[in-house]
């Protein structure tokens, strides 16, 4: 996994003021927020995978936000951002749990199919700044219940299908 720099940070926290500004300057509705927390969700979900597309694609997003973030950092205040943040990852996703993960990523794709363009660079930078952020050891451990979640949600889906004290 990709170890988060400094500027990595820089670009996330960059997206994410692109994409508070517009609310904090409007009339702050949580539903101006639902296109990037969407991004948002299925980043924290694709960071709970431990391997496949979805996390491979949330490994190594650090490495696209440092890269930018470290070019940006150099060009716009002269400093080197390469110092490395506390890493974090989230843990303990089951079988079941990855039905769900993949199927909220998949919810997710299929909204940002039928989205408007703003909406869409929303959803894409809520899932940048999830990702990005989802590798530092705060955000993971603020979310740290998240695959036992995923796991409980999933188990519950398969007993149902199961018929399990359904008669």
């Amino acid at each position: 996994m990709t170890r988060l720099t400094l500027g990595g940070l820089l670009a996330a926290l960059l997206v994410l003021t692109a994409n508070l500004h517009p609310w904090w300057k409007g009339s702050r509705e949580m539903k101006q927020l639902a296109a990037f927390g969407k991004g948002f969700a299925a980043a924290a979900c694709a960071a709970a995978c431990p391997g496949g597309m979805l996390g491979w694609a949330h490994a190594h997003s650090g490495s696209v936000a440092n890269g930018a973030g470290e070019r940006t950092s150099s060009a716009a205040a002269g400093t080197n951002s390469a110092a490395s943040l506390t890493s974090g990852q989230l843990v303990g996703l089951g079988a079941t749990g990855a039905v769900v993960a993949v199927i909220v990523v998949f919810l997710v794709a299929l909204s940002y199919k039928s989205a408007g363009k703003k909406d869409k660079r929303r959803m894409v930078g809520g899932a940048f700044v999830g990702s990005v952020l989802l590798l530092t050891a705060g955000v993971a451990g603020a979310l740290a219940w998240l695959p036992g979640a995923l796991n409980t949600a999933g188990a519950s889906v398969v007993a149902a299908v199961e018929g399990a004290g359904i008669l």
